[in-house]
């Protein structure tokens, strides 16, 4: 069994992937989803409301996460997310050094931020 992390890690990206491509699934596979993601519903407690069995609920549960992988594995939309990011940071970081150093370093500062604002343009 994972540890706590590591499923904590694995429902984050099951949800941003829901956000992202959860329109593309079936109403089923978004219902399914929202039960045990959303209001945490076991297996059993799915099962019962849906009047299927516990290996059903998990094998459309599997389902539904391998289309919201194989989604993210074609178009990338998380990963370039998450790369944007990381660019936000990096110049919200320049422009506080900026905002702090006055003098000659403020120019190199805002020259990295700008070139990190253009990454960001650029996707």
């Amino acid at each position: 069994m994972a540890d706590p992390e590591s499923r904590l890690a694995s429902r984050d990206r099951v949800w941003g992937l829901q956000q992202l491509y959860g329109a593309l699934l079936t109403e089923r596979q978004r219902e399914l989803l929202a039960w045990y993601y959303d209001l945490d519903l076991s297996l059993g407690e799915i099962a019962e409301q849906g009047q299927v069995s516990r290996q059903a609920v998990h094998d459309l549960l599997r389902r539904a996460v391998a289309a919201l992988e194989g989604y993210e594995g074609r178009l990338h939309l998380a990963e370039r997310a998450a790369r944007r990011r990381g660019v936000v940071v990096a110049l919200l970081g320049e422009i506080e050094t900026a905002r702090r150093a006055g003098g000659q370093p403020v120019e190199a500062a805002l020259g990295r931020a700008a070139a990190l604002a253009g990454a960001v343009l650029e996707g």
